[in-house]
């Protein structure tokens, strides 16, 4: 019997998942690898592990025949449902309160930086270079990283409106890997005109791009997608500022990154936005649960009530 804890920990795991994606990417392209051939080739690793994954996985599951229809959204998914709200309902108030609270920590711990909480070592060039190019920099990553937000949430709906026409989440995240190759590599050979920049030699550009196939596009996709016929956009979009905590938790311990009063601040407004709509989720599924088994039971308690009425009349005709 599966766990109703399992999606929870999909979840964690995928978020981790991109967390070490993050980073080690970042390293790879610190050290010189192009940002567009990094892609092409994570996801083409990744298409080649998925390929015979995905349809052994699912060899003996009866499924919906490929047409050109679902082709189609699965090259829209590449270049890429949600739930009901009733704010009458405590639980769908928590959700919708939680959400807010969580968008609001993921500011605070992106925006606010505050005094240092743990400090490490930094020269006064280095403090100097990182402000110039923080100032520089930042009205331009943020607007990429308001994109990507708007582009999650479309990635999200699409795949769950994939899912319900083709229940077979590997074979649908092998063709999304496969999608975004072509159309990474297309755009690739246009801008990135050095051949030299395709190169692997390098071991941070291999690891990185390995890393990205294996833990970034087959795992935490598959994951995701798995979560996402199991519990639908809403519950995995939640997860997403989760990341957040989770790099800076890391950034903390293993890369002695120094900690902010805004980082510790934004965590915890963080997890408690996660727990309030955790709570209310938890909250509508126990009562849909309890529903389901009362209708079931209905049938069962109604005969002793019927066989107590017959025995009366019986009783009363004698």
């Amino acid at each position: 019997m599966e766990s109703e804890a399992a999606p929870y920990i999909g979840m964690l795991m995928a978020e981790c998942c991109q967390v070490g994606l993050m980073i080690i990417s970042k390293q790879a392209m610190s050290a010189g690898m192009s940002t567009f051939v990094f892609v092409c080739y994570s996801n083409a690793f990744a298409s080649l592990i998925l390929l015979p994954f995905s349809f052994f996985f699912h060899r003996s599951e009866q499924r919906p025949q490929l047409t050109f229809s679902l082709l189609g959204w699965f090259f829209l998914l590449a270049l890429s449902g949600m739930e009901k709200l009733n704010i009458r309902k405590i639980s769908c108030l928590a959700k919708l309160v939680g959400a807010m609270v969580l968008i609001a920590g993921a500011f605070v711990a992106t925006l606010y930086e505050g005094p240092p909480l743990l400090n490490r070592p930094v020269s006064l060039h280095t403090h100097q270079l990182s402000i110039i190019g923080e100032h520089t920099r930042w009205i331009l990553g943020g607007s990429f990283l308001a994109v990507d937000c708007v582009m999650a949430s479309s990635w999200a709906i699409i795949q769950a409106i994939i899912l319900k026409k083709y229940p077979a989440e590997l074979i649908v995240v092998f063709f999304y890997c496969f999608f975004i190759t072509l159309q990474s590599g297309i755009v690739t050979v246009i801008l990135e005109r050095n051949l030299s920049a395709w190169s692997l030699k390098s071991t941070m550009r291999l690891l990185a791009v390995l890393y990205s196939a294996v833990f970034g596009s087959a795992l935490q996709v598959g994951l995701c997608s798995w979560c996402l016929r199991k519990k639908g956009p809403v519950f995995v979009c939640m997860f997403k500022p989760l990341g957040i905590a989770i790099a800076a938790v890391a950034g903390v311990v293993f890369f002695g990154d120094t900690l902010y009063l805004g980082s510790l601040l934004g965590i915890i407004i963080i997890v408690l936005g996660f727990y309030s709509v955790m709570w209310g989720k938890a909250k509508e599924e126990k009562k849909i649960n309890d529903s389901q088994f009362g209708s079931l039971q209905s049938p069962t308690q109604k005969v002793p009530l019927l066989a107590n009425h017959a025995k009366e009349t019986v009783n009363f005709a004698a």
